[in-house]
């Protein structure tokens, strides 16, 4: 397999930029996903990588080959689509070895590759029927064969899951990451879905308005964002970012133990819990809504004068809107900010 390397690549339509000195290392082996909302440039990084669209500036390397000017077909990559891209009228076999005729190999190497391939994927009992035929998840991983199959040292996926159902999604999910150990290819994917990235991924790209915001394992992700983009875009409800006023939760009284540049507390909902009657050293809040999700229950509280906080509790609580309560978390569970939204270091407690 290779490692990918992108360095000060850039990317621009006349004076429209879709991406701006991005810098990425990408180890051989790893899974790699670039995450981001719609238009923050992972598409676009994809192409350039696949050699699709070609860098306004920067180098592209793969391996130890700077590939920057060279076309797709020498890159050494495979590629599998958003809409599969499957020719309806070949079957389940030829669509896997279409790449393979292309290049003319031998006939006994291309059957030995098919077989192999879709004895993996499970597609052995499938070779002969037309797309047509199969089902939404069967139909990927036919064009995942497609990728396979070339025997590229690096495989690029856009978004291959969004167009199959939540359950079946989860369950291609497992499946890929399985089966992306097992061969050891170096994967690049990419996602608008915190949830694939997270549940998938060795490092996880998150991409904003062309930029990277922050490139980490999906746990420090998590767990220290770099900046509020990426506070409030990991997880599931998004961290908590309260306004600061002279080292104040912003509308109230509240002071707490934050740098002096602090302008933003975050704490994660999960983090956030409801105080016992008469517990002290509280911050007073009121319940504005809630939304029950089963085993948990998310709380919406007003906080101050105008900011809200979020607590994920568990769906038995019961709790009204109108109700005044106390919140409290650990103070490990505190991040914080500058005006500038990047991280502040905290200094450890005693």
């Amino acid at each position: 397999m290779a490692s990918v390397i992108l360095e000060h690549v850039g990317k621009r339509w006349g004076d429209a930029v879709a991406l701006e000195d991005v810098n990425l290392h990408i180890p051989s082996g790893s899974f790699c996903v670039l995450l981001g909302p719609s238009g923050c440039g992972k598409s676009t990084t994809l192409r350039i990588i696949a050699g699709l669209e070609v860098p306004s500036s920067g180098t592209v390397r793969i391996g130890e080959r700077d590939v920057t000017a060279l076309p797709p077909s020498q890159r050494g990559i495979s590629m599998v689509f958003q809409n599969y891209a499957l020719f309806p009228h070949l079957t389940v076999a030829d669509n896997i070895c279409f790449g393979l005729q292309v290049r003319r190999l031998p006939a006994a190497e291309r059957a030995q590759r098919l077989a192999e391939t879709a004895e993996l994927l499970g597609l052995s009992a499938l070779l002969e029927r037309k797309p047509s035929q199969l089902s939404g998840g069967q139909q990927q991983r036919v064009a995942l064969g497609r990728a396979l199959v070339s025997q590229a040292s690096v495989c690029l996926m856009d978004e291959p899951l969004s167009n199959l159902d939540a359950q079946l999604r989860q369950d291609m999910r497992r499946e890929l990451r399985e089966l992306q150990r097992q061969l050891g290819l170096t994967v690049i994917y990419v996602t608008h879905d915190q949830a694939e990235a997270m549940s998938m991924a060795d490092q996880v790209v998150l991409l904003s308005r062309g930029r990277v915001e922050q490139a980490a394992s999906a746990p420090a992700l998590y767990a220290e964002p770099a900046t509020t983009f990426a506070a409030r875009f990991i997880g599931t409800p998004p961290m908590n970012l309260l306004a600061l006023e002279q080292g104040c939760i912003a509308g109230s009284d509240v002071a707490l133990p934050l740098p002096p540049e602090a302008a933003w507390l975050g704490v994660r909902p999960e983090a956030v819990r409801l105080a016992r009657a008469g517990q002290t050293n509280t911050l007073p809040a009121t319940v504005a809504g809630t939304e029950y999700l089963g085993a948990d229950r998310v709380v919406r509280c007003a906080v101050g004068s105008r900011q809200q906080l979020l607590v994920r509790a568990e769906g038995r609580l019961a709790v009204e809107p109108g109700q005044a309560v106390g919140l409290y978390w650990d103070v490990g569970d505190t991040h914080a900010f500058d005006a500038a939204e990047r991280r502040l270091a905290l200094n450890p407690q005693p």
